[in-house]
């Protein structure tokens, strides 16, 4: 008998295939989130995937459907919405180095880092490393907000059904308890993986 909770892989998952492996020399595996709410919106996030593409040492395996969300933490209203989709990496770069291409990419694009929650034009975050755990403050794994993030593990789920977010279980487990309503799929919208 089939599950009524697991929902099919929506048609606009991107995925790799596993040839690009070869290029890599035991590479783990990464999950990062990726959102953006100001300027256009989904041209920086393609321009994010690129990015992480053109990284030597990372190859990009598939890329989720694209969410509309709410800004988290701030006065509804307050913000405009963001772009939210989540990108499955392999990499030969350790956790550190990752999160340093990250910060890059930010950059790259003009991420202005002046309020905790306050609008950005991209926000790059690891939200796993090869299932690594770490209470490190400048790269804490997993994401220490992951967990509770509908726009984080909406997208997740879509490219890896089966994933689990260390420490905390199953994601299909953990959306079971979250709100999704202001996790809204974009259909008209869709990220390319890189040739």
């Amino acid at each position: 008998m089939s599950d009524p909770t697991v929902q099919p892989v929506p048609a606009s998952v991107v995925e790799q295939v596993d040839a690009a492996d070869i290029t890599l020399s035991n590479p783990r595996r990464a999950v990062l989130s990726l959102g953006s709410n100001l300027g256009n919106r989904l041209e920086t996030l393609q321009g994010a995937v690129d990015a992480l593409e053109d990284t030597p040492g990372i190859r990009v395996k598939a890329v989720s459907p694209v969410y509309e969300t709410e800004p988290w933490g701030v006065e509804p209203g307050s913000q405009p919405s963001y772009f939210n989709a989540v990108v499955l990496l392999k990499t030969t770069l350790p956790p550190a180095s990752l999160l340093e291409r990250a910060h890059a990419i930010e950059e790259a694009f003009d991420r202005v880092r002046e309020e905790r929650w306050g609008p950005r034009t991209i926000d790059v975050d690891i939200v796993t490393y090869a299932g690594h755990l770490s209470d490190d403050p400048v790269l804490t794994l997993p994401h220490p907000r992951a967990h509770q993030r509908a726009f984080v593990l909406v997208p997740w789920h879509d490219v890896d059904p089966d994933a689990e977010l260390p420490g905390h279980g199953p994601v299909a487990e953990l959306l079971a308890g979250l709100d999704r309503t202001d996790v809204v799929p974009r259909a008209d919208l869709e990220l390319r993986l890189p040739e």
